[in-house]
């Protein structure tokens, strides 16, 4: 290698631009930086990507499956339908958390995330964490109602039912279902472009196996073994987002390693002085100079405008996601009274670590490294996996790969749950079969979750095919769901909201949001131009805000005014009598656990804490940042200095050791007595002590005397586990 290029494999370079010499090559005596990162040639081989996809799916399949077969045997479970798909109702606060966790985390959680840090710099990473944990908090509110007024309901659509009847049932169904659509396609888009690129596994092929390996273990256990899933999942997340997290900012290794380091070399990346020719010193969106419309065009601050109209989207298209999504409703159902407040609140808390810290790591240090990665390769999430190869090579290529999966298996088979539910309960036991049996509704959302899941692999050749990438569906999801969130925040907090206002509110908004991104997109800038509508210019930042914030405030004007001319004036308390359980009871609960009092107390809890979070991370938060670096010699006012990138990396660092080992250890913790009875019950051999037991007692009513005094081995719930299991004769 000339001079034209690197000197010492680091930095060097003659303009000097920052950057590694494995990413560069002289051609000529011109230093030219490669076109992009993976190129088209993947890190691992194809027999990998099918090894991950298939393998994992196979593995947790049968390991997720076998704790359901000790929890029947063990612990004594019926997995009746009722259970099936409401878990018994008695999840406590650590598995509700892991699980909000695991279903909020998406392809895109962990992908763009990244893809917006390396777009804006640190307040994309911020906006994207923050936007997204609110509605989680929020959410909160809405899951203790349920507990108030609907705690023998299945799905939100039976509320919405019980409350506004047959027309708004059927339109929200239609909302319900476009909302698992919508979030299953981005995990496919997510996910089978980060394994064709790092595998070259076909993309099609992979979109089809990813869902279709989630089918079996759902079909078992139902949404129990979702949970169950869900949390180891979860904990495989954070054990590789820390690893990752630790060797951007901790690991000491050089070029990056720390935060002084990240930040010296995100300063000379956006450095006004660097040369930029493009097709030599940058290609195709590659990060190169000065960022366009932020503070001092650097990536060290939160005064970004596209970074701010980011986050205004993902606010907006969140809302939609977690509102109108059945599997979180899901999880509501299934929590403990006590636990569901807490459970929404710890959750979104926990969460927020991952795309703040992930990608404060991976999308900072892609930036800071100058790796060649495209705007395309960026549009398609694979900022994380070009820094993990980078870091770890075909170590890191498999950890994210693994990451990924994790991800989203757990989603995925909590939106086939979430379909099965509605198709067995709104659909067949409201308009096919009234008279449906528990047997019935069991046999139907097992076939529900085998339809959905194939349904999941053929939209995923649809897509591809389409040519929508993840960024675009990510932006776009709020304009189609976002009109339902008002009239379904309505449903259990406002009484006035009546049936025509939440149908008119939720159609008009949807349409105005479409006619908006549209109208937009034709003349983004509003100069008079008259652009062609493609799938670029939908696209824009510009559409896709004005999309989104139409079809969430059109429809909640819509709505109150519709309503406010004639109010319904609903009694919440007669809403529990028109939901009915089918082959099962509510679950023997503490007295505490359903007092009116306590869970009037558990709504004021969340009421507070969950806007008060919410103000912290949307308005306090952002504001405190804005004069960072006011008055430090050489940084420009609203630029991080270097002491307070440091503090901002600290924050990021201890949020997620905090939050990896509350997710990890809580649940276990909470769920020693299952365990301990799993346990005994495995590596203990009781079929003595039962048979004597019912010989003892056979005996004694055989003559005609009194039943002996206990105790008996039978006694404890492991072997009764084992005796209702078994059913022996004697």
């Amino acid at each position: 290698m000339s001079g034209a290029c690197y000197a010492n494999g680091l930095t060097g370079v003659a303009e000097g631009a920052p950057g590694l010499a494995k990413y560069f090559s002289d051609v000529d005596g011109v230093c030219i930086k490669d076109t992009s990162f993976f190129g088209g040639v993947p890190i691992l081989p194809e027999s990998a990507g099918y090894g991950i996809v298939l393998g994992f799916g196979i593995f947790f399949s049968f390991f997720t499956t076998t704790l359901v077969y000790m929890d029947q045997r063990y612990i004594g479970t019926s997995i009746s339908s009722e259970f099936f798909n409401t878990a018994g109702r008695t999840v406590k606060t650590g598995l509700t958390a892991a699980v909000i966790v695991s279903q909020w985390t998406w392809a895109a959680t962990l992908l763009q995330s990244s893809n917006v840090a390396f777009q804006y710099g640190v307040s994309g990473p911020f906006w994207y964490a923050s936007g997204a944990t609110i509605q989680v908090l929020l959410f909160g509110i809405l899951a203790i109602q349920v507990k108030r007024y609907a705690p023998t309901a299945h799905t939100v659509c039976e509320i919405i039912d019980a409350r506004w009847g047959t027309t708004a049932h059927k339109v929200f169904i239609y909302f319900c279902f476009l909302t698992n659509i919508i979030v299953t396609s981005l995990l496919i888009l997510g996910g089978a472009a980060t394994v064709n690129a790092l595998t070259g596994m076909d993309t099609a092929t992979a979109g089809f196996l990813i869902p279709v390996g989630v089918i079996a273990y759902t079909m078992a256990g139902g949404l129990k073994a979702t949970f169950m899933a869900s949390y180891i999942h979860t904990a495989i997340i954070f054990v590789i987002l820390l690893t990752f997290i630790m060797l951007v900012y901790a690991s000491g290794e050089a070029p990056l390693g720390s935060p002084g380091a990240v930040y010296d070399q995100l300063q000379a990346v956006a450095s006004k002085t660097r040369n930029c020719t493009l097709g030599v010193h940058t290609h195709d969106g590659q990060s190169c100079g000065p960022v366009v419309d932020n503070r001092g065009g650097s990536y060290l601050t939160m005064i970004s405008k596209g970074g701010i109209i980011f986050g205004i989207i993902n606010i907006v298209g969140n809302f939609g996601t977690v509102f109108v999504d059945q599997s979180y409703w899901q999880s509501a159902i299934a929590a403990k009274p006590s636990s569901s407040t807490r459970g929404y609140l710890l959750g979104g808390l926990v969460w927020f670590t991952i795309p703040f810290s992930l990608a404060t790591a991976m999308g900072l240090s892609s930036v800071a490294l100058d790796l060649p990665v495209t705007g395309s390769e960026a549009g398609s999430g694979l900022v994380p996996p070009a820094a993990a190869v980078h870091f770890m090579g075909k170590g890191g290529a498999a950890a994210i790969t693994i990451m990924l999966f994790m991800a989203i298996t757990s989603t995925g088979s909590a939106e086939q749950i979430a379909v099965s539910s509605i198709v067995s309960y709104d659909i067949y036991r409201k308009y096919i079969n009234p008279k449906a049996t528990g047997e019935d509704i069991l046999r139907v959302s097992r076939y529900s979750i085998l339809a959905f899941g194939i349904f999941s692999g053929v939209l995923s050749i649809i897509l591809q095919e389409i040519g929508l990438s993840l960024g675009f569906v990510y932006l776009m999801m709020g304009i189609f769901v976002g009109s339902a969130v008002m009239p379904v925040a309505f449903l259990l907090t406002w009484d006035k909201a009546n049936a025509t206002g939440v149908i008119a509110g939720a159609f008009g908004g949807q349409l105005l949001a479409v006619i908006t991104w549209i109208s937009v997109a034709t003349d983004p800038e509003a100069t008079g131009a008259s652009l062609s509508v493609s799938i670029d210019t939908l696209g824009g930042n510009y559409p896709m805000l004005a999309g989104n914030v139409v079809a969430i405030l059109s429809s909640g004007v819509i709505c109150a005014i519709i309503s406010l001319m004639n109010p319904q004036n609903f009694d919440f308390t007669t809403m529990a009598d028109k939901i009915s359980l089918i082959d099962d009871k509510m679950p023997d609960l503490d007295p505490e656990e359903n007092d009116p009092e306590m869970l009037k107390d558990a709504l004021s809890f969340v009421t507070k804490w969950g806007v008060g979070f919410c103000v912290v991370m949307v308005i306090i938060w952002p504001l405190l940042s804005l004069p960072a670096g006011c008055g430090v010699s050489g940084v420009e006012c609203g630029v991080f200095s270097k002491d307070y990138f440091y503090l901002w990396v600290s924050v990021a660092l201890a949020w997620g050791i905090v939050a990896t080992v509350v997710i990890i250890v809580m649940p276990i913790w909470e769920s020693m007595d299952g365990i301990r009875l799993v346990c005994k019950g495995a590596f203990t051999n009781d079929d003595v002590h039962m048979r004597l037991d019912g010989i003892e007692l056979m005996l004694e009513k055989a003559l005609g005397g009194a039943k002996p005094d206990g105790p008996y081995a039978s006694d404890d719930p492991c072997f009764r586990a084992k005796l209702l299991a078994r059913k022996p004769k004697a």
